[in-house]
């Protein structure tokens, strides 16, 4: 007898337990997912206040809801690293270029395939396809990248002021060497302007493409205009040589500071102290270059190359990765899609709240309240789709059309979408990364002379393994090119 209530307890107690299952999975199934979001930029004061529209928006629109984390921009790559390594359960994170690969092909991030064609649908459509194409590490796509500018394209920037004082000719600027005569006018008659503005992180315009671009970049390099299907070593290459040599003589003729190859000096676009730089462009750049000179003068370009390259830094600058941690990955791609798609969700998020943050003007343009200056400046560039972001009172009503223009006449490097997988010479890329850092600083600021120095760059590198990281990112060079057929 008292073994039958003995199995009829355990029954009762069997069924409670059952039970109480039952109404835990039924509370959870009624309680709206709150997705933790990690963004790199400066926290700011407004974060929590706008994050509260956002969430009565999603709500509605998707049932979740988003926790947004913002980590400074020195302190994100470190926190990150921490967070990751950690386990920690989190949704989304921002990531970019090397960062990204590396989570990437370690496991951190989430392969997105199968959801972008059901809960990532529409931004699947609406984002540009080689955005898509450089997200793609060994088949899978592991982060949703910025729908912006797809293409690279480098330009000498000058100060329009001294160009027309001096009466010259910047479309006569076809290589490098093509400065010297202006840089030799500036420097005889502007004691109080440097020819070339530059500090420790200069380097010319090369014609490579570098596979591991780190701040300094690694030797290994495909040319960006020519499908060779061979890697290089871009800085032993001949036009490399020659563009060195030019800048080295630049160097002692005082067109650059003596102390560029150890300088931080920012080089800013307030102190008219500079004659030429080189920069990165995007359609309409001259319009934020000009105004970040205060007013005090204004800028002209010329294109280094008239094709904008399309590699995999220009592609992976600003990613939005769901982590392999996340306990609602669905949720994490269906809000991504909502972000990139939804006209009010992408400028509420970058913008802030009209009538606090901004507000619009009559002709649908917008215009910055103090509020946003002061509480709630976003790093636009980080956060997905731009075109479809509110233009400002100053922008050209044209611009996301330049931007799309800009796109189509941009040409894929032959690098696009290869990722070296340096597992098996990871001690050898260790070593290689110090040599670089000791040697190519000086080179690529025209410090040194390139001729003598390289050599022993050269063989510097040779000694830290140079020949098998070779031989093995050649290796898998050649597989993927065999894939992509």
């Amino acid at each position: 007898m008292k073994k039958k209530w003995g199995v009829i307890i355990a029954s009762l107690c069997l069924l409670l337990v059952l039970g109480a299952c039952g109404s835990d999975e039924k509370a959870d199934a009624n309680e709206v997912p709150t997705l933790k979001w990690y963004m790199i930029g400066t926290p700011q004061k407004d974060t929590e206040e706008v994050m509260k529209e956002v969430n009565k928006y999603t709500e509605e629109k998707i049932g979740v809801k988003v926790e947004m984390t913002q980590i400074d921009w020195g302190d994100y790559g470190k926190r990150m690293q921490t967070v990751i390594n950690s386990g920690e359960n989190f949704d989304i994170a921002y990531s970019a270029a090397g960062e990204f690969v590396s989570y990437s092909q370690k496991g951190a991030f989430l392969p997105l395939n199968k959801y972008l064609d059901k809960e990532g649908k529409k931004m699947k459509a609406e984002l540009n396809e080689v955005l898509w194409e450089g997200a793609t590490i060994d088949g899978n796509i592991y982060g949703v990248p910025s729908n912006k500018e797809v293409g690279e394209q480098q330009v000498y920037v000058f100060n329009k002021n001294l160009v027309d004082k001096y009466k010259m000719d910047i479309s006569k600027v076809k290589n490098f060497s093509d400065l010297e005569p202006m840089l030799k006018t500036i420097k005889e008659n502007e004691p109080s302007i440097t020819p070339i503005g530059g500090n420790k992180d200069f380097k010319p315009a090369f014609s490579y493409d570098y596979l591991i671009d780190n701040a300094v970049p690694l030797p290994f390099a495909v040319n960006q205009y020519e499908d060779t299907g061979k890697i290089v070593n871009f800085y032993e290459q001949p036009d490399t040589l020659e563009t060195l040599k030019s800048l080295h003589s630049f160097y002692q003729k005082g067109y650059v500071t003596k102390d560029i190859a150890t300088s931080t000096d920012p080089w800013s676009y307030d102190k008219e102290n500079w004659f030429v730089r080189i920069e990165k462009y995007q359609p309409y750049a001259e319009n934020i270059w000009d105004k970040n000179t205060g007013g005090k003068y204004k800028v002209v370009t010329q294109p280094i190359a008239e094709t904008p390259i399309i590699k995999n830094n220009s592609v992976t600058g600003a990613i939005q990765a769901v982590s392999v941690t996340s306990q609602h990955p669905e949720e994490a791609v269906k809000f991504l899609d909502l972000l990139n798609t939804d006209e009010y969700l992408r400028n509420l998020v970058d913008k802030g709240i009209e009538g606090t943050h901004y507000k619009e003007l009559d002709d649908g343009k917008i215009q910055d309240l103090p509020a946003r200056v002061e509480r709630y400046s976003m790093p636009t560039y980080a956060l997905g789709n731009h075109f479809i972001l509110k233009l400002y009172e100053d922008e050209p009503a044209d611009k996301w059309d330049q931007f799309k223009t800009f796109n189509k006449k941009s040409v894929a490097s032959p690098g696009l979408g290869f990722y070296f997988d340096s597992s098996k010479v990871r001690t050898e890329i260790a070593s290689i990364t110090n040599v670089c850092n000791e040697f190519a600083p000086a080179l690529l600021t025209g410090t040194v002379d390139p001729v003598e120095y390289t050599e022993k760059f050269k063989a510097k590198l040779n000694d830290a393994g140079m020949k098998k990281v070779m031989k093995e990112m050649q290796k898998q060079y050649d597989e993927y090119r065999a894939s992509q057929e």
